[in-house]
C-alpha cells in the first residue's frame, strides 16, 4: 500500500497534523534538554578533572623546564670551557710575543751601552764577587801573625838549647784599644 503524502500548505510546505507538531516540539525539548544536561555533565567532569590535569601539566612543565635547564648548563659548561681555552691559548699568544719584544729591546741596549762602554749588569757583578774575594784575602792575611824567619839549625846540641834559651819572646799582637 501507499503511503499518504501530506497536504502542502499554502507556502509550498507540508503540512502537519497538531499531534504530529506536539510530537515534533516534544523531542525538539528532549533532545536540548539531553544538550544541556550533556553540556553540564562535561562541565563537571572537566572542572572535576580540570585541577587534576592542571596540576599534571604543571609537574610535566616542571620535568621540562628541568631538563631544558640541564641541558642548557651543559652547553654553557661546554661553551666556558672552550672560551677558557680560548683565553688561555691567546694569553699565551701575547706572553710569548711580550716575551720576544722583550729580549729583542733587552739586546738592542745592551749592544746601544756596550758601544757606550758601559759594563753591563753581568759584568759589573762579578767585578763585585772579585772585590769580595780579593777583600776577603786581604782580611786573612791581616789576621795571619807575621811570617816566622827560617831558623838555622845549631851545629850541636847545646848551641840549639842555649839559641832557645836566649830567645825573645814573641811580641803580641797590636790591641786595637787607644792607649793612655
Amino acid at each position: 500500500m501507499a503511503a499518504k503524502k501530506p497536504a502542502k500548505s499554502k507556502s509550498g510546505g507540508r503540512r502537519r497534523s497538531a499531534a504530529s507538531n506536539a510530537e515534533f516540539a516534544s523531542a525538539i525539548r528532549e533532545s536540548a534538554q539531553q544538550i544541556w544536561l550533556a553540556g553540564l555533565g562535561a562541565f563537571s567532569k572537566a572542572q572535576a578533572e580540570g585541577n587534576k590535569a592542571f596540576e599534571a601539566l604543571v609537574k610535566e612543565g616542571n620535568r621540562l623546564q628541568q631538563t631544558t635547564r640541564d641541558a642548557a648548563e651543559a652547553k654553557i659548561e661546554i661553551v666556558s670551557g672552550r672560551l677558557n681555552e680560548a683565553a688561555a691559548e691567546i694569553s699565551r699568544q701575547a706572553t710569548g710575543s711580550w716575551d720576544r719584544l722583550e729580549h729583542v729591546f733587552e739586546t738592542r741596549v745592551e749592544r746601544a751601552l756596550s758601544r757606550l762602554g758601559v759594563p753591563t749588569s753581568k759584568e759589573v757583578e762579578r767585578l763585585a764577587r772579585r772585590v769580595d774575594e780579593l777583600n776577603a784575602s786581604v782580611q786573612a792575611l791581616g789576621d795571619r801573625p807575621a811570617a816566622k824567619k827560617p831558623r838555622k839549625r845549631a851545629a850541636s846540641g847545646t848551641t840549639a838549647k842555649k839559641a832557645a834559651a836566649t830567645k825573645t819572646p814573641r811580641k803580641p799582637a797590636k790591641s786595637q784599644a787607644p792607649a793612655q
